[in-house]
């Protein structure tokens, strides 16, 4: 049976690690990258201070390339609008052999609503 765009993100959730705004937030105090996978016209809503911006639809030609990219080992935060992009997004860089790679749950929806709230 053929599966769906949403049987692939619940696939991809199951294999991956996600983490809150408030993880991400602390992640990227330190020593993480940001990793927006949205398209460019999204962009305009706002992005994550300092993030990395590869759309998810070019990610597997272009990520190896990027100077930002280039130790698998570093940290990377990927998110999207609201969880579903990043979550393949992570599943993939996992694939391409990045070992340290996290979905933030909810996507830039949730960090900027977090950051209505404060």
């Amino acid at each position: 049976m053929a599966k769906t765009a949403m049987d692939l993100v619940q696939a991809a959730k199951a294999a991956i690690q996600q983490i809150s705004v408030s993880q991400a937030q602390q992640m990227l105090e330190e020593d993480s990258i940001a990793l927006d996978v949205r398209e460019s016209e999204e962009l305009g809503t706002g992005q994550i201070a300092d993030a990395r911006h590869i759309p998810r639809g070019i990610l597997e030609f272009t990520i190896e390339s990027h100077p930002d990219f280039k130790d698998k080992t570093r940290p990377i935060v990927v998110y999207c609008k609201s969880g579903g992009r990043s979550a393949l997004a992570t599943a993939t860089l996992q694939q391409l052999g990045y070992t340290n790679v996290y979905s933030l749950i909810g996507g830039y929806d949730a960090w900027s609503a977090a950051l209505a709230d404060n």
